[in-house]
């Protein structure tokens, strides 16, 4: 501040005198001194002082004894008028009487330096009025058709890529505005050049719509127009790196299973990539292994991923080396291939999410971080490594050892000394049902009961699976006792629920089933055992609705179950549950959907044949039964309704086919050869019919169906066996007559000996007639019982009335159709007394 002060003094200097007017005009010719004293006379220094941001403004404010906008110059050295210069001359030049020094530094916010009352304050500037009109652009000037196109194409490629990565649109309407970028690029490249602006071209906006049209073909399997385009953008490196798309090149050939073009383009892409993308690197040697793999040179392959591990180890590259020695059977190398997977980190420190008691905002902290996106992350990541280790594992147990057990037990003692320790107890597991799958259950349930004592998570998985093989041999107090040891072991085990759900099944406890059902659901809604059992329970309870409900839910989860189709259009006789809710068309449907997943199921196609039959569509009913019977032939169900069909329609060559092939696969049922033999009669050829006849008395001679057919047949020939047969007819109808008489009698007498022992009678005198009525009647039980597979189809009255054999009722166990005959064309006649015997 002294300085400023006096800086105004006379000014001393060895210069020529110049007059006041001409004082820093006249400095342009004078040559100062460097010193302090010569600061005062130099041009530059004083004008940066009036200049500077610390120059003090002229005071505006009235002083006293001073008129207003006027304010005296004060020096260290006394009043206004002691200032002069050291020539005894007042500087003029630099501040006068009465006049302010000029305020530059607050100009900029609209403040005047003006010592007179100027206009009102405007900091903005709005007195000076509005702002003129902004100049229209015309459209028509080149390079403004030049920027709308290409803002154009821009536009285009941003949603073209928008909708990719949306899936918003449908591919082809993609490729189209791929297209159409490109054909809009080519028209801003034409437009340039005609205005002689050739060297404006943006070669970026170029490769990036050549990249999103190869990209769109690539998405609509256009695979040779996708290469070309990625061609160009590699030979014309119209992109940074442009080698890396060779990447995308290979994968296409890869898509193409054409694995030597990809290996060579993947081999250009490692060489013209930089070393800084190491991670992409390390990809595309990845890469070169599985595709040696792929080719099956498994050596090569190991080469790679030997590579990749020593630099940037990860267990899905460690599982397919393991993989890779497996497949060449080197044992040592197997070994030490599975403890190079076990021990790659994992990359993350999973104890920062186990809580602490000391600190209550860590853990809040904790808490806040337990389920988000990077400790996900972190699980899946964990999971899939266990996933990798799990498999691998499984594949070289049983073949670095002499026994998978041996195998197993070096396998579980690498991982016990490793970071996956929790892994060993789910290896014995495997190795339990390893046993199950060599039929070896004594060795599995032993190798499950070692967890009985165990306190860990695999005590209840072992529980539940001692409990699933006790229930499968049907012994269910162990199976119930093991699966409270699972649930004890873990409330929460759906498996366990479910298990103990079955056993209290078996009791038809169906209520409590019903609670361990539903309670599994409720711990894991996609336990799809639990849904399924619960439908079932529900069909005992006779909750329809219920039921189907819970099997619609199983069908919403795994569509192509067949067990689930089962049972909404159930195959056993109580119908299914659309049929017992009088809805046989949606049957039908669920049916049609069991065949599209199980096409040659042949109860269903049976059903299928069944329930059109009910409905009286009676072609759909008889190409079902015939897809059922060519898929399996010994349905006797299905032919019995084939050749009655065939029979009714008196195409008895094809009946007869059938109905041989059930005597077949029945050949004591004397109804089939009865069949065979009536069809021969109605299709005319009496001799064979005679000789069938012939052959079913052969073997059934106390068949009085076929002995009428006989005594017919001879009559109407003029054979002489005709009273031969009579004979026989006569003799087994008076053997009925008895036989039934007999059995008559000994219900009636069973009856009156109940009534009698009821009343109390103890009289016994008749012991030897009684002895010989129970002889007698053994002997008859006896007889009947003999003769009791030849009477199965036999009519209840016998008369002198000729009936056909065909005409019965016909029933099928299965199906549950019955179907009537035609009525025999002989039905109506009676047999002559003179064939009679006396």
């Amino acid at each position: 501040r002294r300085f400023k002060r006096t800086k105004t003094r006379k000014m001393e200097h060895n210069g020529p005198d110049v007059e006041d007017d001409d004082l820093y005009s006249g400095y342009n010719n004078y040559n100062p001194t460097f010193d302090f004293e010569a600061i005062e006379n130099d041009e530059g220094f004083q004008q940066a002082m009036k200049t500077t941001h610390e120059k003090r403004p002229p005071m505006t404010a009235k002083f006293p004894g001073t008129a207003i906008g006027a304010r005296p110059i004060v020096s260290s050295f006394g009043s206004r008028n002691a200032l002069a210069s050291s020539m005894g001359r007042p500087l003029t030049g630099a501040v006068q009487a009465g006049a302010a020094r000029p305020m530059t530094a607050v100009s900029a916010a609209g403040y005047s330096s003006s010592l007179t009352r100027g206009p009102a304050f405007d900091p903005l500037g709005q007195a000076r009025g509005p702002a003129p009109p902004l100049e229209e652009k015309n459209e028509d000037a080149p390079e403004e058709k030049i920027k709308m196109l290409e803002k154009k194409v821009y536009d285009l490629v941003l949603e073209s890529c928008m909708a990719q990565s949306s899936g918003n649109f449908q591919l082809f309407r993609l490729v189209e505005k791929a297209k159409e970028a490109s054909r809009k690029e080519r028209m801003l490249v034409r437009q340039r050049e005609q205005s002689d602006k050739a060297d404006q071209i943006n070669i970026d906006l170029y490769g990036s719509v050549l990249l999103n049209l190869a990209n769109q073909y690539e998405s609509n399997e256009m695979y040779p127009e996708a290469l070309q385009n990625y061609k160009l953008i590699v030979k014309n490196g119209l992109l940074q790196n442009a080698g890396r798309f060779n990447v995308s090149m290979a994968n296409i050939y890869v898509k193409q299973q054409n694995y030597r073009e990809a290996i060579k383009l993947y081999q250009k892409a490692l060489d013209q990539i930089p070393n800084t993308y190491k991670e992409m690197k390390m990809k595309i040697m990845e890469n070169f292994g599985l595709f040696f793999v792929r080719i099956g040179q498994y050596p090569k392959a190991i080469i790679y991923f030997e590579d990749v591990m020593s630099q940037r180890p990860n267990t899905k590259t460690g599982y397919n080396l393991v993989l890779c020695y497996y497949a060449i059977g080197d044992k040592e190398r197997m070994k030490k291939g599975f403890q190079k997977l076990i021990s790659v980190p994992l990359g993350f420190d999973e104890d920062k999410y186990i809580p602490s008691n000391d600190d209550g905002s860590t853990d809040m902290f904790i808490e806040a971080i337990q389920n988000d996106k990077l400790h996900q992350m972190e699980r899946n990541l964990k999971q899939r490594s266990e996933k990798y280790i799990m498999t691998a594992a499984k594949l070289i147990a049983p073949a670095i050892e002499t026994s998978f057990a041996a195998g197993f037990d070096w396998c579980v003692d690498v991982v016990k000394s490793s970071q996956y320790t929790e892994l060993a107890d789910d290896l014995e597991i495997i190795k339990a049902v390893t046993y199950l799958r060599q039929k070896d259950f004594n060795q599995a349930v032993e190798t499950l009961k070692t967890f009985e004592k165990k306190d860990t998570r695999a005590k209840s998985t072992a529980g539940t699976n001692l409990s699933f093989l006790y229930f499968l041999e049907e012994d269910y107090e162990q199976a119930e006792r093991y699966a409270d040891v699972a649930m004890s072991a873990d409330r929460y085990n759906p498996g366990a629920l479910n298990n103990k759900g079955c056993t209290v099944f078996v009791k038809q406890d169906y209520e409590k089933a019903a609670e361990f059902f539903k309670e599994a659901l409720r711990n894991d809604s996609c336990c799809t055992e639990a849904l399924y059992n619960l439908g079932l329970t529900y069909k005992k309870l006779n909750r329809l609705e219920e039921s189907l409900d819970c099997f619609l839910k199983h069908h919403s989860i795994l569509r192509n179950s067949t067990e689930v189709m089962y049972q909404l259009a159930s195959l056993y006789p109580s119908g299914s549950i659309y049929e017992l809710l009088e809805d046989p068309q949606r049957a039908i449907q669920w049916l049609m959907h069991i065949i599209s997943v199980s096409p040659t199921d042949c109860s269903v196609l049976a059903k299928l044949g069944q329930l059109f039959d009910d409905e009286g569509d009676e072609s759909q009913a008889l190409h079902y039964y015939t897809e059922s019977f060519r898929h399996f032939p010994c349905d006797i169900s299905v032919i019995a309704w084939l050749g009655t069909y065939y029979f009714k329609k008196q195409y008895f060559e094809k009946a007869i086919k059938y109905f041989e092939r059930a005597t077949l696969i029945q050949p004591n049922e004397v109804e089939w050869r009865l069949r065979v033999a009536g069809c021969y009669r109605r299709s005319g050829n009496y001799h064979a019919a005679l000789e069938t006849y012939k052959e079913t008395h052969g073997k059934f001679p106390e068949d009085i169906e076929c002995l009428t057919f006989l005594v017919r047949l001879t009559n109407d020939m003029g054979l002489e066996e005709v009273q031969e047969y009579a004979n026989k007819l006569k003799k087994a109808e008076k053997m009925r007559e008895v036989r039934e008489q007999r059995m008559k009698s000994g219900r009636e007498g069973s009856g009156r000996g109940w009534r009698e022992g009821s009343a109390g009678s103890g009289d016994r005198s008749h012991s030897g007639g009684s002895s010989k009525g129970e002889r007698l009647g053994a002997k008859m039980r006896s007889l009947a019982a003999s003769s009791e597979p030849y009477e199965s189809s036999a009519p209840k009255e016998l008369d002198a009335f000729y009936v056909d054999p065909l005409g019965p009722q016909m029933e099928r166990p299965k199906t549950g159709a019955k179907k009537r005959l035609e009525d025999d064309d002989f039905e109506d006649e009676v047999l002559g007394d003179d064939l009679l015997p006396e």
